[in-house]
């Protein structure tokens, strides 16, 4: 496989692992692009790449490090989330979420997360379970899950009380949805894509989102149907079939960030 094919079949997960790091696709993306822009400036660099997944975030790791501080101060054209995500940001350690981030949402190892970060796989153990401790200090909330498969819907019930949360309602399809949120207005959405009868969990999202902003995570099967690059994409998103502690990290990080409208 060519470099460049090998970099744009893992460019849309870096792309929303930066999202979930700034809490912002646009900051996101400007720190992927500045990434690709150093490769290409640098044959050091774009001969690095060559080594896989775990090279192009350490490259990505290496941009975000040095340019953090500088980009983060640059609120002045930012949106509403964007400047309460800096705010939360401002409030824990970075080295903690990118440890949190790379080891859940991106399942890589620890060891593969300490090469990303110049740590050790011990350090990054550390540093997740400082993340962890931090982010659980969120109040509880009630949650709506919209999934058409039972089994899956009682796995994320159960995961969702495990962790303190209540449930607000399931929905197997939009009309559901529209019908839990009539009587019960949730502090989180977790959201399958393609729902029981044909119609859309982007759909059923959107009509939530006319009614109250909160926080929503995409557990799909499908993720190349939003990370297309094409329009606004959700910040949370989690690819099916999934680990628990990659949902409950999700969790924690949409409940940190406070509410947002993933799709506009």
């Amino acid at each position: 496989m060519s470099l460049s094919a090998q970099i744009a079949n893992s460019l849309p997960y870096l792309r929303r692992y930066a999202r979930a790091l700034c809490g912002s696709q646009r900051t996101g993306d400007a720190f992927v692009q500045a990434t690709l822009e150093a490769a290409i400036a640098d044959p050091e660099v774009k001969a690095s790449l060559a080594g896989g997944k775990v090279a192009l975030y350490k490259a990505f790791n290496a941009v975000w490090s040095s340019a953090h501080l500088e980009i983060a101060a640059e609120t002045q054209d930012a949106g509403t989330h964007e400047l309460a995500a800096k705010a939360q940001l401002d409030k824990v350690t970075p080295l903690n979420r990118q440890a949190l981030l790379l080891t859940t949402l991106e399942d890589f190892s620890a060891a593969e997360a300490g090469e990303i970060m110049n740590l050790s796989a011990e350090q990054i153990e550390s540093l997740v379970a400082e993340a962890v401790a931090e982010i659980d200090k969120e109040s509880v909330t009630q949650v709506l899950i919209i999934e058409d498969e039972p089994l899956i819907s009682m796995q994320l019930e159960d995961l969702v009380t495990s962790i303190g949360h209540s449930i607000c309602g399931t929905a197997a399809t939009r009309t559901q949805a529209q019908e839990v949120v009539a009587n019960c207005t949730p502090g989180l959405v977790l959201a399958d894509i393609q729902l029981a009868d044909g119609s859309s969990g982007i759909d059923a999202v959107e009509d939530i989102l006319k009614i109250a902003n909160v926080p929503v995570i995409f557990i799909t099967a499908y993720p190349e149907r939003l990370l297309t690059g094409d329009r606004p994409e959700p910040t949370y998103l989690v690819t099916k079939p999934f680990e628990e502690k990659t949902v409950q990290a999700a969790m924690s990080q949409a409940l940190f960030f406070g509410s947002t409208k993933p799709l506009d």
